[in-house]
């Protein structure tokens, strides 16, 4: 069973825009454009897209923040804004700037009260808790007041209050913006190791290209309010045209560093010829058919396989659009 069906999901704000000295008229602005989207139980979908594209709007929708200007959408079943109430039983939501803990009381109070909110069994509750002062290291902190919190540790506790009801799918908006390496990567092994069980959906929006990577098996891109992109990270790769690069150091310059071989071509050469970079269309000889016939030619001193960058494919896709 599908847990997200949205088709031709549309929502238009109207703007006023300044005409003249005094005057201002208004117009109509289309911040998520028709888009279509199926999401299965279990999937780990990345949403992404530049600023302004719909991504937090479409979040909105299908979490019943806003109605939709036309189109439908289902989430677990219900209609996100008629059905709100209950959806909100199905559904768990981090978004990165704004937080669902009570700011002066101890974190454990929060988790506390939402429990009551959410009318959750004592037994569950504790053991959801439980798995996730483990995976989050909790407890040096759940005695101290969320306003004393840092960026890092409120994050680990908007996480923690986001699953505690045991939802059927999770949205995270920005879930790590603004946090150090050591909390992203404590952030990011949890929601792996949630998205690994298979009984929750994870659906991820974020700039910062790193999460997706880790965590999205699927990859759905918007621009301008469209979908340009549904599909794996390696078919994204596929279709604009990645290059895996393959940096040699030369004990000693060569005459001619152009290697004539299918998919290859010299890409950059430092200036005293000890460095050489050729890039791999995919088309042709692996990395490894090079480095063979390079050996060959040449002494080889060292050598790097570096993988295509999804940060270039993407800032590829958002230019073409």
């Amino acid at each position: 069973m599908s847990v997200i069906e949205a088709v031709g999901l549309r929502k238009q704000f109207t703007v006023r825009v300044k005409s003249g000295r005094l005057r201002r008229t208004r117009r109509t602005v289309a911040a998520v454009d028709g888009v279509d989207l199926t999401v299965e139980r279990g999937e780990m979908l990345g949403y992404i897209g530049p600023n302004g594209a719909g991504k937090s709007t479409t979040l909105k929708m299908l979490t019943g923040v806003l109605m939709p200007s036309g189109g439908s959408v289902r989430v677990c079943g219900y209609a996100p804004v008629p059905e709100r109430t209950r959806l909100a039983r199905r559904i768990g939501v981090v978004f990165g700037q704004r937080s669902q803990l009570w700011w002066d009381l101890p974190l454990q109070e929060s988790f506390t009260l939402l429990r009551h909110i959410y009318r959750v069994p004592p037994a569950d509750h504790a053991a959801r808790l439980r798995e996730c002062r483990s995976l989050l290291d909790l407890d040096e902190f759940l005695d101290t007041p969320v306003r004393q919190l840092s960026l890092g540790q409120r994050m680990r506790g908007e996480l923690t209050a986001a699953l505690l009801h045991g939802p059927e799918v999770l949205f995270l908006d920005e879930p790590t913006i603004g946090l150090d390496v050591v909390s992203k990567q404590a952030v990011r092994g949890f929601l792996a190791a949630q998205g690994s069980r298979g009984d929750t959906t994870l659906v991820l929006t974020t700039h910062d290209l790193a999460d997706i990577e880790r965590l999205a098996r699927r990859l759905v891109v918007i621009d301008h309010g469209r979908v340009v992109h549904d599909g794996t990270l390696d078919s994204l790769h596929a279709r604009y045209g990645s290059r895996r690069l393959v940096v040699v150091d030369l004990a000693e310059p060569v005459p001619d560093p152009a290697i004539e071989l299918p998919g290859v071509t010299l890409a950059a050469a430092s200036p005293d010829g000890l460095r050489l970079t050729y890039a791999l269309d995919g088309s042709g000889v692996t990395a490894g058919e090079l480095v063979a016939r390079l050996a060959t030619t040449a002494a080889l001193r060292d050598l790097a396989v570096v993988e295509p960058s999804i940060e270039e494919v993407v800032t590829r896709l958002y230019a073409e659009g």
